[in-house]
């Protein structure tokens, strides 16, 4: 008995629609495509007043904004920089404020993280009271140590009297008044320190903590040869945003000394010297000029801390 076999006829291959090219670009370019109406936001927020201020720079407004005001070219910054009497003043200011306030935050910031790195009794509560100095504003914060450094009625000289120490003049002081604001900003800041290197902490694996530890290193070696080494790329970039906001420190300045950064200037940094000089002299050509070098210093900072990032990463 013959089988006959029947055979299915291939079928057809269709071949799929081939893919547009500006398809094919969308798609490897779909993240920043989707960024790009916030970045464009952004980049009109900054670029508008920026340009606006170096325009001012270079001109001799004064009185109004309106007013008409005269191209002066680089006039302006050749005065500013010549300035030794306020300008270079308020940068050695603007430079001594951010040094000491971020050596004191780091230095405070890493032994507070350490302290709470490990799991003890109570550890939620001491985390919320660590971190309630972020919660106030600067301007409230300025106002708060104001009236306790205050040399006549304030708790800080009051204190003194228990333990036999003369009034000082704290705020009112010639050359007390900078540490004094140095001493505040690092009491608010803190904090953000310690926040910031916590987190990068408890990212770290125990197994190089155990492995130094089975080999007898000490708590300081197995600080200096394991836990810092790992931890630097979060140290950066702690050093990174605090350091830059610390050089942008106003509202605390002005809010304990006031306009001029007090009678001889004693706190007058480069943030309040623009502000002075804009609000209560209304010379806007030369208040430009010193936000627009000022602007420089920051970006100058911000490219030296992220190149030293780069370093630590590598």
């Amino acid at each position: 008995m013959a089988t006959t076999t029947t055979t299915k006829p291939p079928r057809s291959t269709v071949a799929a629609p081939e893919t547009p090219g500006w398809l094919r670009w969308v798609d490897d370019h779909r993240k920043w495509l989707f960024a790009a109406p916030a970045m464009t936001f952004v980049a009109a927020l900054l670029v508008f007043p920026l340009a606006w201020t170096a325009y001012l720079s270079l001109t001799d407004a004064e009185g109004s904004v309106r007013a008409e005001s005269e191209f002066v070219g680089l006039a302006n910054y050749l005065d500013v920089l010549s300035d030794i009497e306020r300008f270079w003043p308020a940068v050695g200011r603007t430079a001594t404020f951010t040094v000491v306030a971020l050596l004191f935050e780091v230095v405070l910031g890493m032994a507070i993280a350490l302290l709470l790195w490990r799991p003890f009794k109570g550890q939620r509560w001491v985390r919320v009271a660590i971190l309630l100095p972020l919660v106030a504003t600067p301007v409230a914060v300025g106002m708060m140590w104001r009236l306790i450094f205050d040399p006549n009625i304030g708790l800080a000289n009051q204190l003194l009297g228990w333990f036999g120490i003369g009034p000082q003049p704290w705020l009112s002081g010639q050359y007390t008044a900078l540490p004094t604001t140095i001493f505040i900003d690092v009491w608010q800041w803190t904090p953000m320190v310690v926040l910031i290197l916590l987190a990068g902490l408890t990212s770290l694996s125990d197994e190089p903590q155990e492995a130094a530890r089975i080999d007898g290193a000490s708590t300081w070696q197995r600080f200096r040869h394991v836990t810092l080494p790992l931890l630097t790329p979060t140290l950066t970039v702690a050093i990174l945003l605090r350091g830059i906001d610390a050089l942008k420190t106003f509202d605390i300045l002005y809010a304990t000394k006031g306009r001029g950064g007090g009678s001889f200037h004693e706190v007058e940094t480069l943030n309040v010297y623009a502000y002075g000089l804009s609000f209560d002299y209304n010379e806007y050509g030369i208040s430009s000029t010193v936000l627009i070098i000022f602007f420089l210093i920051i970006i100058g900072a911000m490219w030296a801390l992220t190149a030293r990032r780069k370093e630590a990463q590598r």
